[in-house]
Parts: C-alpha cells; sequence; structure tokens
C-alpha cells in the first residue's frame, strides 16, 4: 500500500461539482492498492500516516504528528500511485490490486483512522478534483 500525504491548510474533494470530502488543516492522503496488500498493510499504513511526525511544534521542528496537531484526514483513492513507469512512456498499472480489493482496503484504511481522527473522503472509483493548498510544501511518500 502506498499513501503519498501532503500537509494542508486545507483540503476538499468534488464529483460532479460538489463537495464530498473537506477538511481544514491536516493531511491529504492519496491512497493506492498493490496486489498482495491486505488488511495487516492497512493497519501498518494508518497508523505510520497517524504517527508521521510533520507538524510543527513550538520551536518550529517536524516532531508533532496529525493528531497531536489536531488536525484531520482527508483520505482519496488514487490507483495511480500503483503505476510501473519503469519502461515506456506509458504507465502500466498491472500492479495495481483488483478494484474490489482496493475498494475494500480503502474503506478499510478509512474506518481504522476514523477510530483515532475526524476522516473525509472521496468517492472510490469516481472521476475527483481534490483541491488543496500544501502547507509548506510538505509531500511525503509512505509505504509498507
Amino acid at each position: 500500500m502506498i499513501a503519498l500525504i501532503q500537509r494542508v491548510t486545507q483540503a476538499n474533494v468534488k464529483v460532479n461539482q460538489e463537495i464530498v470530502g473537506e477538511i481544514g488543516g491536516g493531511l491529504l492522503v492519496l491512497l493506492g492498492v498493490e496486489q498482495g496488500d491486505d488488511k495487516q498493510k492497512a493497519d501498518r499504513l494508518a497508523e505510520k500516516v497517524l504517527n508521521y511526525r510533520v507538524f510543527s511544534d513550538k520551536d518550529g521542528k517536524m516532531n508533532l504528528n496529525v493528531q497531536q496537531a489536531g488536525g484531520e484526514l482527508l483520505v482519496v483513492s488514487q490507483f495511480t500511485l500503483a503505476a510501473d513507469t519503469q519502461k515506456g512512456l506509458r504507465p502500466s498499472f498491472s500492479k495495481g490490486a483488483a478494484p474490489a480489493l482496493a475498494e475494500e482496503l480503502y474503506q478499510y484504511f478509512i474506518q481504522k483512522c476514523g477510530e483515532k481522527i475526524a476522516v473525509s473522503s472521496g468517492i472510490f472509483a469516481a472521476d475527483m478534483q481534490v483541491g488543496l493548498i500544501n502547507d509548506g510544501p510538505v509531500t511525503f511518500w509512505l509505504s509498507v
């Protein structure tokens, strides 16, 4: 599983011009599910996202996680993160999980994170438009 996390001051996701998920300060999580991923990997990635220290403490150091900073999560499924881009000029998505598994683990990841923090989300497999103000900018690629 892959999470591209971005520290944001605000973020939203729209489907058909309607906002379906929105947060103030926190993390935008673009989530990719690969073949071989399972709930155990989703658990590990959720813990990593929730505890990754990317927010500044009183001294300006990145020492606080999203929970300590009082932030929220906006989770958006993004199958393109599983793309193989090593060969040619067109991405291959053969490493991506089958849609049914990807949706199951996407929903599971949201539920696990939601046990500890406020979570908004996009709609799985929808054509979405994501808006954000990246704070910093701060962006990290996390995988398990």
